[in-house]
């Protein structure tokens, strides 16, 4: 199966110590997560006051480091709109962008989305779009680039674990009926995170594992970092 690592979204040493923040540790955890079995690596820029950017100097330095320590390493970050002030100036930091990841995430819950999609697009990144509930799927199906993305991102809000597995095979049934043939990666949220592993790795999609999601292990005890959350992830669909 598939499976991006997503090493660190919003979450601060406060709650998780392990979790890397500056340029240095997201390039040794992209590392050490590919060498535990992640295919790819999505990572959030950290400001030093902890907040989230996608500012082309400080997206550039992490890309530096990550190039320095893992030449080979596909990663990709986010377009967010909490990273920046708005639509606009998302799009702006975006085409700034230099040097850029392999690919980026946009999300369709957000205004201005089909726009920046088209950017990424546009500048020669991978696409990877992302809807999190079913009022979001009609702006991805009528988005210029819709068949033009690695992987549709499926992110249901829902916390409890069997509504958040109903709703990602609602959104995913309704994507794959209008004729996407892309692939289709589950990921939660907290309690959602493993049960949506295990219905990714059932129908046959791809899936996220990362601190951004949650830092528990399958047996509900904390993870010592996100390379054993991907070596969890890679036994339990070892194991069917």
């Amino acid at each position: 199966m598939f499976l991006k690592a997503a090493v660190n979204g919003g979450r601060t040493p406060t709650e998780c110590p392990t979790v890397p923040v500056t340029a240095e540790q997201i390039a040794a955890d992209t590392r050490a997560v590919l060498a535990a079995g992640a295919d790819v690596v999505h990572f959030h820029v950290r400001t030093p006051d902890g907040g989230q950017s996608i500012r082309p100097d400080l997206l550039a330095e992490v890309l530096r480091a990550i190039r320095a320590t893992a030449p080979d390493a596909v990663v990709g970050t986010t377009t967010g709109l909490w990273t920046c002030s708005g639509p606009e100036e998302r799009y702006e930091l975006v085409e700034a962008w230099d040097p850029m990841p392999d690919f980026a995430s946009v999300a369709f819950c957000e205004e201005g989305a089909a726009e920046t999609a088209e950017l990424v697009v546009a500048r020669g990144m991978v696409l990877e779009s992302a809807v999190w509930t079913m009022d979001d799927v009609p702006a991805l199906l009528a988005s210029p680039t819709l068949h033009r993305n690695v992987r549709i991102l499926i992110e249901p809000v829902e916390e409890d674990p069997d509504e958040a597995v109903a709703a990602a095979r609602a959104m995913a049934g309704r994507i794959v009926a209008a004729g996407v043939t892309c692939p289709i990666l589950y990921h939660g949220e907290g309690a959602t995170v493993w049960p949506l592993v295990r219905a990714a790795q059932e129908d046959g999609h791809q899936a996220r594992i990362g601190y951004e999601d949650g830092t528990d292990l399958p047996d509900g005890t904390p993870a010592p970092d996100n390379a054993a959350l991907v070596r969890a992830v890679r036994a339990l669909t070892a194991t069917g």
